[in-house]
């Protein structure tokens, strides 16, 4: 058998390694080592990044993404594991989530960190617990409680530039360094922490916010169907109404009721008489338009006693105080009463913008006004009633202050001298109550301008009287 050629053999002032082999070629095999170690450690770094990514956009549940959070903090900086804490808006701690590869040590480390959590809090508490000055307190207290054997590093979890928490790794090995690039990628993952409980919030917020638009739109409807569909057919007089809200549950109400339900039902006679009211619940929104509900509720109920207009609004009063006095709500009320037939207006006030009477022989505008206290301040206030004979022309005009309240872009008020030239040259010029109700809204509209959003629910109801003949 020939015997297989021996390799050249190196000068003698070549350096050769142990084995042999040419000892310049051992730091390029090494660098080539270490350059695909690194390679192989950059891949794992972001598919483990990539896949906490894919969980942030795809878990609809907080709780899945925070499980994993412990874990890939302790797989991308080569820890034994990590724990998530979280603050409540109280200040009290609580462990969150806790990864470790042994599962023993695991248990140990856990059960410590929960007894930490229990007895430390970051605002004042009734109970003995330790304060903390600030949330990186924390730290100090875990690195104490767990010893000298657990090395554990911590950063923040910060939410709108608010600290919500303290994302750790640790581990027992004693070469583990704690180095930037380890510390840059668990700030990273905490980060990520961050971006879901942000996105979990603002979800829970959209959601209640849904909720609460939707009802809204559930009590608007109520609250438009409560309000007359239509203005009644009285014998003389003709009318016209309406109610701009200023948000979709407004607090101004009005109403027709006929004093003899009865007659009205047999009949259909338009010489019934009417009641025509207009209020205003102090205050916006949900709350105003409840109390507007219960005033309508109880003021039908009261009409059908046959009082006059002063014992029913304070009949009406005694009623509803306490429940005012408890919502710190009050009610201004204007009731009136038309007779048909004999063309007489009675009428008493609950401290309401009087309403403007212009009367049609004279061209002069007065108010029809009593003295009377808002409904709900006192429980034993007095009303007065007073009566109106009126004639064929007579315009009554019944508002709540959001039309005199109406502001300008320069935050001027519409007020009162503008509504009285306003409904003045309406009366004169105008026939139909429609017609005037009409005009007095598109002066307001004009003055307040487009674009520009009502501050205040306007309401109006326009009566005028007519020939009996």
């Amino acid at each position: 058998m020939t015997a297989a050629p021996l390799p050249s053999q190196p000068s003698s002032n070549q350096p050769q390694s142990p084995d042999g082999a040419n000892s310049e070629a051992t730091p390029v095999i090494a660098l080539k080592e270490l350059v695909a170690r690194l390679y192989r450690e950059q891949n794992k770094i972001q598919n483990l990044l990539s896949s906490l990514g894919f969980a942030l956009r795809s878990f609809n549940n907080l709780n899945q993404f925070l499980e994993l959070t412990p874990l890939m903090a302790a797989r991308v900086t080569d820890a034994e594991g990590g724990a998530l804490i979280l603050f409540n808006s109280q200040g009290q701690i609580r462990l969150e989530q806790l990864h470790c590869q042994n599962s023993q040590k695991g248990e140990q480390i856990r059960i410590k960190l929960e007894k930490i959590a229990s007895n430390l809090t970051l605002s004042p508490q009734k109970s003995p617990k330790i304060l903390l000055p600030c949330p990186a307190a924390v730290d100090e207290h875990i690195s104490q409680a767990l010893g000298t054997e657990i090395q554990i590093f911590g950063t923040p979890v910060l939410v709108k530039n608010a600290e919500r928490g303290r994302l750790f790794v640790f581990s027992t090995h004693p070469e583990y360094h704690w180095n930037p690039t380890r510390k840059k990628l668990l700030q990273l993952v905490a980060d990520q922490t961050a971006v879901a409980i942000a996105n979990h919030e603002l979800t829970v917020q959209l959601r209640a916010k849904e909720r609460q638009d939707r009802e809204l739109e559930i009590a608007s409807e109520i609250q438009l169907r409560l309000l007359p569909r239509q203005c009644p057919k009285i014998k003389g007089a003709e009318l016209a109404a309406q109610c701009k809200t200023a948000n979709r549950v407004g607090g101004d109400y009005y109403d027709f009721i006929p004093v003899n339900y009865d007659e009205l039902k047999d009949s259909q006679d338009t010489s019934v008489p009417w009641s025509i009211v207009i209020g205003d619940v102090m205050g916006k929104g949900v709350p105003a338009g409840l109390i507007m509900t219960m005033t309508r509720g109880m003021l039908r109920a009261e009409v059908l006693n046959r009082h006059s207009p002063d014992q029913i609004m304070q009949h009406l009063n005694r009623v509803m105080y306490e429940d005012l006095e408890n919502s710190r709500r009050f009610v201004t009320l204007f009731y009136s009463e038309y007779n048909p037939q004999t063309q007489v207006i009675s009428y008493t006030n609950a401290a309401h913008h009087p309403p403007l009477l212009w009367q049609a022989a004279t061209g002069l505008i007065t108010t029809l006004d009593t003295k009377g206290m808002l409904i709900g301040l006192l429980p034993d206030s007095e009303y007065e009633c007073a009566q109106l004979q009126l004639a064929a022309g007579d315009t009554i005009m019944y508002y709540t202050d959001g039309l005199t309240d109406a502001v300008n872009q320069n935050g001027d008020r519409f007020d009162e001298d503008n509504l009285y030239q306003a409904f003045d040259w309406a009366c004169q010029n105008l026939e139909k109550p429609q017609q005037i109700l009409d005009y007095l809204f598109n002066q307001i509209d004009n003055f307040v301008g487009s674009g520009n959003k009502i501050i205040d629910d306007m309401t109006l109801v326009i009566m005028r009287v007519k020939s009996t003949e």
